[in-house]
């Protein structure tokens, strides 16, 4: 039975061998400066503000003008 089973699963355990790598690499490996001696810096984020919105036509006027013309 343990015959069946590890070839089976080989290729699950070198996926999970190659996720696993792959977050070491993401998340435990210090990423290297884009130059030498150069210090990362990311830019201040500044909130936009909101646009203003033109105002919708009424649409009661337009049913009321058309319910009293009846």
């Amino acid at each position: 039975m343990y015959a069946l089973i590890v070839p089976a699963s080989t290729p699950f355990v070198l996926l999970a061998i190659l996720m696993a790598l792959s977050w070491w690499e993401d998340h435990v490996l210090p990423t290297p400066p884009a130059k030498p001696g150069e210090v990362l810096t990311e830019a201040p984020f500044t909130p936009v503000a909101p646009a203003e919105h033109a105002e919708l036509p009424r649409t009661d006027t337009a049913l009321t003008r058309e319910v009293t013309g009846r």
